[in-house]
């Protein structure tokens, strides 16, 4: 297999892992066997820990003894930590932006937010995955490469904290935060877009608390059945 292949296949992989724990499909702690995913996806052992180490990296994945990898359970002080360093990383995001929208990439975020508004009462960890697109996509529209690297690890990495800490809550009030957002950054009100943001996030952070994961059994091949079979990857 070429090298280009063989990185085509894991980041295939890395970004279907991505999801499955962006939508709650894997959870905190959950275990990740080499052989599970290889047959899963139809790679080599040797892929499938490329993944591995690569989600590693991104802290989502955890590491253990004797090539054990589970969905990594953060502590409260690295989910506290992980919000403070990503609201500094999206408040550069937004004052890059502000006055410098142009109309397609507004109408693509007001898109994005449309869908949002539509999965209000449905199942939270859509919400969760759609506002996450949302933020990923502001990221990307700065051009920066860093900007929209680091973002979307910490945004992946927000979502797998509110999978163990969040408690139930409306998505109404996520949806207008960004509603206000993209219309400060249509503004040219940095300063304004930038207080916006660090509510926004604040307030998602607080919607977080420390409750037991339940225990649950895991079929590791039904679970990402629906990814790999309908294209998440």
């Amino acid at each position: 297999m070429k090298a280009a292949d063989e990185g085509d296949r894991v980041g295939a992989i890395c970004q279907t892992l991505r999801r499955a724990i962006v939508e709650r499909a894997l959870t905190p702690g959950d275990r990740l066997p080499e052989d599970a995913l290889g047959e899963r996806f139809g790679v080599s052992r040797t892929i499938a820990r490329q993944a591995l180490l690569r989600l590693a990296g991104e802290s989502l994945v955890d590491l253990r003894r004797h090539r054990i990898a589970v969905v990594a359970t953060p502590s409260w002080e690295e989910a506290r930590d992980t919000f403070d360093v990503r609201l500094g990383l999206e408040r550069l995001v937004v004052r890059r932006l502000a006055g410098q929208l142009s109309p397609a990439q507004r109408q693509a975020l007001l898109d994005q937010i449309a869908r949002e508004e539509a999965a209000r009462g449905g199942p939270e960890a859509l919400s969760i995955r759609l506002a996450t697109e949302f933020h990923l996509m502001l990221a990307e529209m700065t051009g920066s490469a860093v900007l929209t690297r680091y973002v979307a690890e910490l945004g992946y990495r927000c979502a797998l904290i509110l999978s163990l800490y969040s408690r139930p809550h409306s998505s109404d009030c996520a949806v207008s935060e960004h509603r206000d957002i993209v219309a400060a950054l249509v503004a040219g009100d940095a300063e304004r877009a930038a207080a916006l943001m660090d509510h926004h996030l604040d307030a998602v952070a607080e919607r977080a608390r420390i409750v037991p994961p339940a225990p649950r059994e895991r079929d590791l091949g039904r679970l990402l059945a629906p990814y790999v079979a309908g294209g998440g990857a």
